[in-house]
């Protein structure tokens, strides 16, 4: 066999059989319980990079040496070297008079990040990814331990764009017009579109009717998937046959069906550090430093942050900026720095010993998120080609390595997205409430890795999906996009190097509870078009959810109840460093960003 073949086969092949096997033996232990997962990704990461490094002659994510000699004065420190980070450190040292420092705490991407087939790999422990857990939610996550989820974000140059399932979506038009409406000016569609058309390096064919929405030479690649595979196709035709068009989700409206678009180049990933910083990091004004965790912003009598102090190789260093800190350390890490630096609420930093520099309530709250609803599946006939156990042939592998062509150039799997509006009466018909995506490979078909990966009751998976294990099937996952349930990032204790609270509680509003119960019977409606009832062959899987099973399948009862069940993280965090005007109490920056 050759390596090449074993190594994909242990992190995405036979491993999944052998493990749900064993767990069908020994139902009453827990996932983490069982030696094959607490050794196979330790042990196998680092022999797919020995073979990565070989065979992926010609990828080159880029070079980041530290400074020889750090300067005692920035003109600008960047907190963070993430997907934004590395654009600010890219832009801010165009100008060759400012002096740049980009503080990273993670290292470089590693060789696996390139590949998008593996990008599976991130959803559990590494050293690039920042291992955070959601506090226990009290309102759903009914069927995960603790009922908490595995929160992996990215501790990488590049961030979360270096381990994220690399899909490029862009928000609604009606989002940023609402900002604006709230009195954030320059924040409206009509003015944010140029940014994204500078950004966009579109690779693929496009329609006279969008053309104008989309860039050409930016830096940041977007290619779409142009594979006519049988899943997505369906799912576009099954689209059309309720009366939905199939189309350009960066168009000028997002009502819709339509296929994936990813964030990568010649079948290789393309994340920021690559896009913006790699570029960037040969000029002399620029420093980057990795292995660099920032422990607090530092501030004068006027309350203007002129410093930041941060741990680098076990000595706790500082370094004073002459114009500004930005903050680009993500929605749960940023309000968590800005709380240790003494700006939040004063009630909760008094709670934990730090001094106030500035009350600022806002601060970690309004935490939002992409709630996602996991575990709908749809049953296909034998011999369909679905599932993550289907790409690990020697061809595959082959056709990758050689060609950068074949499933390894997209994340595995086949995809569909398409918006909705499923709550109608009074609603803008053009601004969608519910997201579906379509995969072509279950919860069941995944493999219990993905349940470890969610942070689902193993006992419980296993009594609901066991029957599904090695026959094909498919799901689609309805999602909110303008979830109303609100959360909070706040301090676990004044220590910089422990992570922070992080409750988003979810579906705490009962509209995100009835929003995704009509998601799912559109989903539902959907699978009964002849495109996926006849020609894929799925089949709803009705077997009841144990902790459901009062209640009629298929009722609304039912459904509310699979909610408050199975729904969790998209792992699409916002809002905890709001954006208004003076008039906003819980706003934390202006529309500078201030």
């Amino acid at each position: 066999m050759p390596l090449s073949f074993l190594c994909v086969n242990l992190v995405y092949g036979r491993w999944f059989t052998l493990l749900v096997q064993s767990s069908k033996n020994r139902p009453h232990t827990t996932m983490l319980d069982h030696l094959p997962v607490r050794w196979l990704l330790p042990t196998v990461l680092p022999l797919l990079r020995v073979l990565l490094l070989a065979i992926l002659r010609g990828a080159h994510q880029g070079s980041y040496p530290a400074p020889t000699t750090l300067l005692h004065h920035y003109d600008f420190v960047i907190v963070g070297g993430g997907t934004a980070g590395c654009v600010m450190a890219a832009r801010l040292s165009e100008v060759p008079e400012w002096k740049v420092l980009l503080l990273e705490a993670g290292g470089e991407p590693p060789p696996e990040s390139i590949v998008p087939g593996l990008s599976r790999v991130f959803y559990f422990p590494s050293e690039s990814t920042w291992d955070y857990f959601l506090h226990p939610q009290r309102h759903g996550l009914r069927n995960y331990r603790n009922r908490s989820s595995p929160v992996p974000q990215g501790r990488v140059l590049g961030g979360s764009s270096a381990i994220n399932g690399m899909l490029y979506v862009r928000g609604n038009r009606r989002d940023y017009d609402h900002w604006a409406a709230l009195g954030n000016r320059g924040w409206d569609y009509d003015s944010v579109l140029p940014y994204f058309r500078k950004a966009e390096g579109y690779r693929g064919p496009l329609s006279p009717s969008t053309e104008s929405y989309h860039g050409r030479e930016g830096p940041l690649p977007v290619t779409p998937d142009e594979e006519n595979d049988g899943f997505t196709s369906a799912f576009l035709k099954a689209g059309e046959q309720l009366g939905y068009s199939v189309i350009d989700p960066s168009g000028p409206e997002q009502i819709g069906f339509a296929k994936t678009e990813y964030t990568t180049r010649g079948g290789e990933r393309w994340h920021t550090a690559r896009a913006y910083l790699n570029p960037a990091s040969r000029r002399h004004n620029l420093h980057i430093l990795t292995g660099a965790t920032v422990l607090k912003v530092i501030f004068n009598q006027e309350k203007r942050a002129v410093g930041v102090k941060y741990l680098y190789k076990g000595e706790v260093r500082k370094v004073s900026v002459k114009r500004e800190v930005v903050m680009s350390a993500g929605a749960l890490a940023s309000p968590k720095l800005l709380m240790l630096s003494g700006v939040g609420h004063r009630d909760h930093l008094n709670s934990h010993g730090v001094k106030v520099v500035v009350d600022l309530p806002g601060v970690g709250q309004n935490l939002q998120d992409h709630v996602c609803l996991y575990g709908l599946t749809w049953t296909l006939p034998p011999g369909s080609p679905t599932g993550v156990l289907n790409v690990a042939s020697p061809k595959m592998v082959s056709d990758y390595i050689h060609h950068r062509t074949g499933s390894y150039s997209t994340p595995l799997s086949d995809f569909g997205h398409a918006w909705a509006l499923v709550n109608g009466a009074g609603h803008d018909p053009y601004w969608p409430d519910i997201q579906l995506f379509m995969a072509s490979n279950g919860l069941a078909q995944e493999g219990i890795l993905a349940s470890v990966a969610l942070g689902l009751d193993t006992k419980k998976y296993l009594q609901h999906y066991s029957s599904l294990f090695g026959r094909p099937g498919m799901t689609i996952m309805p999602y909110l996009t303008r979830p109303l349930s609100r959360g909070s990032i706040t301090l676990a204790s004044r220590d910089p190097l422990q992570p922070m609270i992080i409750d988003p509680n979810y579906l705490s509003h009962p509209d995100d509870v009835t929003t995704l119960v009509n998601g799912i019977k559109l989903a539902v409606q959907l699978s009964k078009t002849p495109a996926m009832a006849s020609t894929l062959g799925a089949k709803l899987y009705a077997k009841p959810l144990q902790e459901c099973a009062g209640k009629v399948f298929g009722s609304d009862k039912y459904w509310r109840c699979y909610v408050l069940h199975m729904a969790t993280t998209f792992y699409h965090f916002a809002g905890t460093c709001r954006m208004g005007p003076a008039s906003d109490p819980y706003s934390v920056v202006d529309d500078e960003l201030k």
